[in-house]
């Protein structure tokens, strides 16, 4: 009687890991901004000035203005940076300091920011 041999399996290769568990380099800020009622409209010129420059430096990969639906007066700054020391670089420009004394009389109240580490899309997605 013949003897029937099984070939032998592959090893077996871990599956990859799926993107959202690569670890995130990619630092995301939330600025919260409260503004004067007569100043909302020269805040959202200077900002949204700011964000303009702000996404041609090399550390920013994303800076967004959105303002709050039913109180006009409430923004919030995304700001996605590539790196941990992206948000010091983007401190030193001209743009920024240009920004942050336009800015400071129209404030109802200080900025308050929260640091976010990014989990989905991967870092290379931004």
């Amino acid at each position: 009687m013949p003897v029937s041999v099984t070939p032998p399996r592959p090893p077996r290769r871990p599956a990859p890991a799926p993107p959202f568990a690569i670890l995130a380099a990619v630092l995301v800020v939330h600025v919260h901004v409260h503004v004067l009622p007569d100043h909302v409209e020269a805040f959202k010129a200077a900002t949204i000035a700011n964000a303009g420059e702000s996404v041609r430096e090399p550390g920013v990969a994303r800076f967004d203005v959105v303002q709050q639906d039913g109180d006009p007066t409430r923004f919030v700054l995304v700001e996605v940076y590539r790196d941990a020391e992206a948000p010091a670089r983007h401190k030193e420009t001209a743009h920024y300091l240009r920004w942050r004394d336009a800015v400071a009389p129209m404030m109802a109240s200080p900025r308050t920011s929260v640091k976010l580490t990014n989990v989905f899309p991967a870092d290379a997605g931004w």
